[in-house]
């Protein structure tokens, strides 16, 4: 009986590991026909040996530029175009207008975000509005278009960024400022800043990141990690390498796995919170989609998009616009003689018809977006073959980008001064005079243009007026020009460290 039993149980672990040599036997060649298969209809462009792809491949080109984006720049500064095509990548890259007005609206339907895309961020933002297309896009866009453009909401949001003003930025600077001698680091403080308030707008959720104690927040580091590793996937001369880390879980697809998971177990928290509380009189924008959407996992991609929108790119402008007024004093004194004008001495901030009435800062806030976007660059692909308007052949699939970063820096579009910091560009009799979508498309254009559009500058607008009526912010980070790491969002490597001084204790800046 017991050798019987024995020998059962030799023939179970025999087997046992033949099933299991057998399935790695199969996992392997399955690899290995994938990346046959990727080598075959790839080869062409990873072989290829052009000038650019070379700088690409070996990163040659940080000899000469201190960031990717400037690189670009560079290149389609040179090119008769504006147009140049990264084959090493399959990406093709535009800085004309008129390339981006015939991708956003001639020929919208050919040119959407598409699966390359999707893939790269869909463990990320699943189904979310800023990674689909067609009926889930159309229907979270309808969506947010009503209650973005609702009195309500705007109200709502006018509240929750005044609050988180008066509550934790302005005592946070004036402890600062009392202090005489410490740093703040003022990306850290915005990018705080941005996600409490757009936590407590979308969700009535206070994360508190921006109270005195400057707290760490798991939810805000695994968000942020989240979107610099998501962002670096997009780096990969061959997606295969992300997706045999992501296969194996090691590296940084490990990372990115953990502060996903962690992002989401936190999401899933607030949306069950809000069910057991009650969501139906609640002003913010998380409830109103629940009113309508039953599933809780489109909710979660619901929440991070949310976050997406609200946190980084708005921490971004608000930083490079500090960042930028550091070296021009006489911007800054235009701007606050601007709001005596029309704010009373007493008022703590300005009404929303009192805000439509600041041209200038409109202005200064236009060309601070303008020099350093938040988003530097934005891809679709190719649905079908086609020809750009400037010539150029695309082919079904190849990645289309245009380059609101390196737009910025054409002559052509902005004349001889493109590169100075400049607000008047945008005055004319006094009035601000919005520019041409597709020749800043800073919010993207077309039937893809940003729903915040309008509220993001109010909410930078506030931002400005409350802290410069109240202190100077004296910019201690070298002014030579910004590093940016690599994410979604355009991240100033090091930060932004300034001194704040009450509103004239600094010594008087030159300009630059």
């Amino acid at each position: 009986m017991e050798s019987t039993g024995i020998s059962w149980l030799h023939k179970f672990q025999t087997s046992s590991c033949f099933f299991f040599v057998l399935s790695l036997l199969l996992l392997t060649i399955s690899v290995a026909l994938i990346f046959c298969k990727f080598l075959w209809f790839s080869r062409r462009r990873l072989l290829c040996r052009c000038h650019i792809c070379d700088s690409y491949r070996t990163s040659s080109w940080a000899n000469e530029f201190d960031n990717l984006c400037d690189w670009y720049t560079h290149l389609l500064k040179k090119s008769p175009s504006q147009t140049i095509h990264i084959h090493v990548l399959g990406n093709v890259i535009t800085a004309n207008p008129v390339v981006v007005e015939y991708m956003l609206k001639t020929r919208f339907n050919n040119y959407p975000k598409g699966k390359p895309f999707s893939m790269i961020l869909g463990d990320f933002l699943g189904k979310g509005i800023f990674n689909v297309d067609g009926d889930w896009w159309m229907f979270q866009r309808k969506m947010a278009s009503l209650e973005l453009g609702s009195i309500a909401i705007r109200s709502h949001a006018y509240k929750t960024v005044t609050k988180e003003i008066e509550t934790r930025l302005l005592p946070l600077l004036s402890a600062a400022a009392e202090d005489g001698k410490r740093i703040l680091d003022l990306q850290d403080v915005f990018q705080r800043f941005s996600f409490d308030n757009i936590c407590n707008f979308s969700f009535g959720v206070d994360p508190g990141c921006l109270e005195s104690s400057m707290p760490i927040s798991s939810f805000a580091e695994s968000f942020n990690l989240a979107t610099k590793l998501s962002a670096e996937r997009a780096l990969a001369i061959t997606p295969l390498v992300w997706k045999m880390k992501r296969l194996l879980n090691v590296g940084s697809e490990k990372k990115l796995n953990d502060a996903i998971k962690v992002v989401k177990v936190l999401a899933k928290d607030v949306i069950s919170q809000k069910r057991k509380l009650g969501f139906s009189n609640h002003q913010d924008l998380l409830s109103r989609f629940m009113a309508c959407v039953n599933d809780d996992k489109f909710l979660v991609d619901i929440v991070i998009s949310f976050i997406l929108a609200g946190q980084d790119t708005m921490a971004s402008a608000l930083s490079a616009f500090f960042w930028l007024l550091g070296t021009h004093p006489e911007t800054v004194s235009r701007i606050r003689s601007e709001a005596k004008e029309v704010m009373d001495g007493d008022q703590e901030f300005a009404s929303f018809e009192q805000i439509r009435g600041l041209h200038y800062l409109h202005a200064v806030v236009y060309e601070s977006l303008r020099l350093l976007p938040p988003i530097q660059f934005d891809s679709k692909f190719a649905l079908k073959d086609d020809v750009l308007p400037d010539g150029t052949t695309v082919k079904e699939g190849t990645r289309v980008t245009y380059h609101p970063y390196a737009m910025a820096r054409m002559d052509q579009i902005w004349g001889p001064d493109c590169m100075k910091f400049k607000p008047e560009r945008w005055i004319e009799n006094g009035k601000f005079c919005p520019p041409n979508a597709y020749k800043y498309p800073v919010f993207q254009a077309g039937s893809r243009v940003c729903l915040g559009k309008e509220m993001a500058i109010v909410e930078m607008k506030i931002v400005a007026l409350s802290v410069l009526r109240k202190f100077d912010i004296m910019v201690v980070s070298p002014a030579s020009g910004p590093r940016f790491s690599p994410g979604l969002t355009a991240i100033m490597k090091g930060g932004v460290k300034v001194l704040v001084k009450k509103k004239g204790d600094a010594p008087p800046l030159e300009e630059n």
